[in-house]
């Protein structure tokens, strides 16, 4: 690790504007970190406040061991100068300095789409999520959101669910998940997909984190998926990150008498937005779709392709699938099982099955 790069570690951890460490590094020539920060040349850089609270807690054994815990805790730090900083990020305005990461890095080089939406879906909203998302990531695409409320978990759950891969920003440290419900999920991705976060293991959330961790999704995104969100939302964020980034942006259309459907409708209105009204808008978008359609082949059995040619023709009980595709009934139920964690079965209210 250079002198430069932990020098960024050091002062990020302050929340020091972004702009203000890229002065001292295009500025300033130093010899070592542990000199600089005895020299008091950043006095010139930072406020007071700013300067005094880094020098009194500066020290270098501390610093030291704390980047060994990280290592050993398995968080990989990417700075700017670091070979594996994602290349999405590295020429975009208030890029971030600095990332944490636990997981699998290569995740990073492959097609992304971001699914964002409101903490509070509607019960479509939950239907639609789930659907893109296990869709987009059986298609090989990798699907980044956020890891808060609503739409976020849902589309990580569901990529979890379906085999796909996921990449989660998180607003806070890694030692300090929100909502801490959460945690659970972060630690599966973590082992299964891509954490990152651009704060230190022990930063706890707080309301800026939010709007700027939007800005990484947005970044990290090949395209950003709006599933449902109210007008006024941090939805928002993203989307204006999208446009201003030049990524593309899509949006599921809604009710109109429904509030949290408000941004899509109005982004499809004002051609901010592509209208897609299913997964393989998007998947036909980026070319995938020949791709896909040969993995739901594979990984379609006899059996399955079975009960899924009676449900072309509408919902069906247990019963019914049973006497019809001549599958015992414990088969039978693992078979549902399974379809329906694939998203390509629903089960019903009425306790019946239906085709997604």
């Amino acid at each position: 690790m250079t002198e430069q790069e932990k020098l960024i570690i050091y002062l990020t951890k302050f929340e020091i504007s972004n702009k203000k460490i890229e002065s001292v590094l295009e500025t300033l020539e130093f010899s070592s970190f542990d000199n600089l920060m005895r020299s008091g040349e950043l006095s010139k850089f930072l406020s007071t406040d700013e300067f005094h609270k880094a020098e009194q807690e500066y020290d270098k054994m501390e610093f030291e061991n704390s980047l060994v815990n990280m290592q050993n805790s398995g968080i990989e730090i990417l700075t700017i100068y670091s070979k594996k900083y994602p290349k999405q990020l590295q020429n975009l305005p208030d890029r971030p300095l600095v990332l944490y990461a636990k997981g699998d890095l290569s995740l990073l080089d492959r097609l992304a789409v971001g699914i964002v939406g409101t903490r509070m879906p509607t019960n479509y909203g939950r239907i639609v999520t789930e659907r893109f998302a296990g869709e987009l990531a059986k298609s090989g695409i990798v699907v980044i959101s956020g890891l808060c409320y609503g739409v976020d978990e849902i589309a990580h759950r569901k990529t979890l669910d379906v085999g796909g891969k996921t990449i989660a920003i998180v607003g806070s440290g890694f030692n300090n998940i929100y909502p801490a419900k959460n945690t659970s999920l972060a630690k599966e991705i973590e082992e299964k997909g891509l954490l990152l976060s651009e704060y230190t293991p022990s930063f706890k959330p707080k309301k800026y984190t939010f709007p700027r961790r939007n800005r990484i999704v947005a970044g990290l995104s090949n395209g950003i998926l709006i599933t449902e969100a109210a007008f006024k939302s941090g939805t928002t964020h993203t989307k204006e990150f999208a446009l201003e980034y030049g990524k593309d942006v899509f949006a599921v259309p809604g009710s109109i008498n429904n509030t949290k459907s408000e941004l899509t409708n109005h982004l499809i209105k004002t051609a901010q937005a592509e209208c897609v009204t299913s997964p393989e808008d998007i998947i036909e978008f980026y070319g995938l779709e020949k791709q896909a359609k040969k993995q739901k082949v594979v990984e379609i059995s006899f059996e399955e392709k079975t009960i899924l040619d009676l449900l072309a023709s509408g919902e069906k009980d247990m019963d019914e699938l049973a006497e019809k595709s001549q599958i015992p009934v414990g088969l039978l139920n693992s078979y549902l099982t399974t379809l329906e964690i694939r998203g390509l079965i629903r089960r019903m209210p009425a306790k019946t099955y239906a085709l997604v």
